[in-house]
């Protein structure tokens, strides 16, 4: 015969879950200030992308995030049998990737949705300084990418800057900096 489990054992139980889960799900002193710097970052991206003269501040970022857009047309191509000519950033925060054959209807949206997902993963391991390091060798790599494929002085130039202050970042005070790199870039 099967036990039979009473409304009130129901209840307790769903009780006793629901307190086990509002203790383990408060975050830690450190995750908390992440989560205030998120919001700091948010609202500074917010007011210099608006002011006329300031917003300049943010050029370089949007650069990088136009590199990694074209990264994930030229993979998508890649992956469909696609010939990557070329990877060229404008300064007037476009790009163009150049491949012959490969699959439009995939790497046409590939810009989108892999510079999103990118960003989505960055913002995850921008809670942890190891994350955050293996975050950033996978940052390096695409720039790497890009620069093999560059053919223009600005997507080389955006390429190097960003590899080297990922080095940079890498050994002050253990990676810290990067943390708070990979976040701000998610």
């Amino acid at each position: 015969m099967a036990p039979v489990i009473s409304p009130a054992g129901d209840l307790v139980t769903q009780q006793l879950y629901a307190r086990d889960a509002a203790q383990t799900l408060n975050p830690s002193d450190e995750q908390k200030i992440t989560l205030y710097i998120i919001g700091a970052y948010i609202v500074g991206i917010l007011i210099l992308w608006n002011l006329p003269f300031v917003k300049v501040i943010l050029s370089p970022f949007k650069l990088l995030t136009v590199g990694l857009h074209e990264f994930s047309h030229a993979i998508v191509g890649l992956c469909t049998c696609a010939r990557i000519i070329s990877i060229e950033i404008d300064p007037d925060e476009g790009g163009l990737t150049k491949m012959r054959g490969g699959n439009p209807y995939l790497t046409l949206p590939a810009g989108y949705l892999g510079s999103s997902l990118i960003g989505a993963i960055m913002i995850f391991c921008g809670f942890n300084i190891l994350a955050s390091k293996i975050a950033s060798i996978f940052l390096g790599v695409v720039l790497l990418v890009v620069l093999f494929y560059a053919r223009n002085w600005l997507t080389r130039g955006i390429g190097v800057l960003f590899i080297g202050f990922l080095i940079f970042l890498w050994w002050l005070q253990g990676g810290k900096g990067l943390k708070y790199f990979v976040l701000f870039m998610g």
